[in-house]
């Protein structure tokens, strides 16, 4: 029964993430800006983000299999934390305060967050990293829209 506890726990915790959406969303800015060749719809978002927080979470509750939330597994658990944050910000730099310039030196620094807790991960279970590899690709992609939106409408 923990165990279940624990994977809510995670993935509940992956989902916060989330929570910025719900104030800053895309609206008339984004609406109004140039979109790269392979924006996709808006849709694809709303279907992709939710299971990437999931695989994140299940991937957190597979570390915590191993080992728990401290010792060998806190490094592990404090970057996930940090790329938590991150993706988090990203959503308040992009939609809250419309600056792509400095949303996308956030995500790079995300990416490096997400590389490296996927890298601690897999060394104490490689199935918990692996879970993790969807989730830096579609940030490696959301770099590449980033980027494009940046400048496409640098002013």
């Amino acid at each position: 029964m923990r165990s279940v506890a624990i994977l809510a726990l995670t993935v509940a915790v992956s989902f916060s993430a989330s929570l910025p959406g719900v104030f800053f969303q895309p609206g008339e800015w984004y609406a109004g800006l140039r979109k790269p060749a392979l924006t996709p719809p808006g849709w694809v978002f709303g279907a992709v983000w939710p299971a990437l927080y999931a695989m994140m979470g299940v991937a957190a509750w597979q570390l915590w299999r191993h080992g728990g939330f401290s010792g060998r597994n806190a490094a592990a658990f404090g970057l996930f934390a940090l790329q938590l944050a991150l993706n988090a910000a990203w959503t308040v730099l992009f939609f809250g305060l419309h600056r792509p310039g400095l949303a996308l030196i956030e995500l790079t620094l995300l990416w490096l967050a997400i590389l490296a807790t996927l890298l601690l991960f897999w060394r104490r279970d490689a199935a918990a990293g692996a879970l993790l590899l969807p989730y830096l690709a579609w940030v490696s992609f959301a770099a590449y829209l980033n980027w494009s939106f940046w400048r496409l409408n640098a002013a």
